[in-house]
């Protein structure tokens, strides 16, 4: 992984079998990055990404193997219990253009994976929400 600062932004390049959760994680925490947008595209080799169902107030889990194109990865970062937290979302690509979507658990980035973090000055908490089931901004 290799970035380069630009005031409040930080653009990211997240090499060949680095995990890009893990490595967007690291980047936030050793630059003091408590709030911020996250955008990306790339290609990785397999993923795991989940879907959250209301009524059973759980998240269902798929594995997905083999090469994607990263077509959209969004997010924000804010913090839960004094930690830096990751809300991702990604959209991926087969060879057949057939897509997958949906929260990032994590990915291996097959080639590479190309991400601008947007520093938002200030934090925001995160706090889990019975009613929901979910760890909701705390505003």
């Amino acid at each position: 992984m290799n970035f380069k600062r630009f005031g409040e932004r930080f653009v990211i390049r997240i090499d060949k079998e680095e995990k890009i959760v893990e490595t967007l994680t690291k980047i936030c925490v050793e630059n003091n990055i408590t709030l911020g947008i996250i955008s990306g595209i790339g290609a990785v080799c397999g993923a795991r990404i989940g879907m959250f169902k209301p009524k059973e107030k759980k998240y269902v889990t798929t594995e997905l193997l083999g090469d994607y194109e990263i077509t959209s990865l969004n997010g924000n970062i804010s913090i839960m219990n004094g930690e830096v937290y990751l809300h991702l979302h990604i959209n991926l690509a087969d060879e057949k253009q057939k897509t997958f979507g949906g929260h990032l658990n994590e990915a291996v980035v097959s080639a590479t994976c190309e991400v601008v973090i947007e520093k938002v000055e200030g934090s925001i908490e995160r706090e889990y929400d019975n009613e929901t089931g979910l760890n909701l901004l705390k505003i």
